[in-house]
């Protein structure tokens, strides 16, 4: 099997509200009608279905980005909201149309569209723009795909605000968007058989051939000691997420863990030395450290040298990463 590019990375989109502009916003959705009444040119509807879990989308209404949203759920069909002074009975039933879930997150320092155009105009789409060149809004397009060139300029633009909200999203939901988003695009992909396929998204849930790799590797908690098999899970040193195909089914890359020690692995609030020493986030709130024995931890084992990559790439991108600013 070999990893592919395009399950690193999430996408990001962009929509132009309609009028009312704060509706979508404050109720986390985004809504189109299956066919748009512009025509089959319009890419909106099928970029409701085409949307992941997971991926990112820029807010935009009345010539500004004011919030970042990150897709919860696949669009599902839905009748349009309908409008508050339109409540008699009489009417017709709204139209069916795409409702993709979506959540939001105001930014602190919205971006004027107009104001950056020197440094936009060069990145924008050649089709099916979500701007025009003066920096107004498109019409003819309500949700767009954004091009990796144009999210850089974006990102440099916002200042932070748009990582920054990201990780707190991620952080939140444990990364399950992200990994939803991936395991999507696995089951989409040619390249692989549905068998193979199958293993890559078991290793996810700590499950399969994966689990028996590291069974091979691993014979018990390296945080609490504990070697029953039947009260241990699976877990990832080099998140799945961030890993290729061959790095997700490597017994190297993953440990045996007690369910807490997962969480607390996972999330950033321990890691270990290369000699099996524990190493505790300075971010973790000392009462959870105590409660949960982590002075007492299991004596320390050498790692593997295979094992030691994966955990050099584990203090380094998650270890005290994603806990920053928050004690939990």
């Amino acid at each position: 099997m070999n990893p592919s590019d395009s399950d690193a990375a999430p996408r990001y989109w962009w929509v132009n509200h309609r009028p009312p502009f704060g509706r979508e916003v404050d109720g986390g959705y985004l809504w189109s009608p299956k066919k748009h009444p512009r025509g089959a040119g319009n890419p909106g509807p099928d970029n409701m279905t085409e949307a992941l879990p997971g991926e990112v989308i820029f807010s935009c209404a009345e010539g500004k980005i004011g919030a970042i949203g990150v897709i919860t759920e696949r669009a599902r069909t839905a009748p349009a909201q309908p409008s508050p002074s339109r409540g008699s009975s009489r009417r017709r039933p709204p139209a069916a149309g795409w409702l993709l879930p979506v959540r939001f997150e105001a930014l602190a320092a919205p971006l004027l569209t107009g104001e950056h155009m020197n440094r936009l105009k060069a990145v924008l789409p050649r089709r099916q723009s979500p701007l025009r060149s003066g920096g107004e809004a498109n019409p003819a397009v309500y949700l767009g795909a954004v091009p990796p060139a144009m999210v850089a300029v974006l990102q440099e633009l916002l200042g932070g605000q748009l990582q920054r909200i990201e990780e707190q999203i991620a952080i939140e939901t444990d990364g399950e968007l992200r990994d939803a988003a991936m395991e999507e695009r696995i089951w989409q992909r040619t390249d692989l058989e549905h068998r193979d396929k199958g293993q890559l998204i078991s290793a996810r849930f700590g499950q399969g051939v994966f689990r028996e790799n590291v069974e091979r590797v691993e014979k018990l908690c390296r945080l609490t000691g504990v070697p029953d098999r039947r009260h241990l899970r699976a877990s990832h040193i080099k998140p799945w997420r961030l890993a290729d195909d061959r790095e997700k089914l490597d017994g190297c890359n993953g440990l045996l863990l007690s369910p807490h020690a997962v969480h607390l692995f996972d999330r950033g609030h321990i890691s270990f030395a290369d000699d099996g020493q524990l190493l505790v986030s300075k971010h973790l709130n000392p009462t959870v450290a105590k409660a949960w024995g982590l002075e007492r931890a299991y004596p320390p084992r050498s790692f593997r040298p295979e094992q030691r990559a994966y955990l050099d790439f584990h203090r380094r991108h998650v270890f005290e990463k994603l806990t920053r600013g928050r004690r939990s």
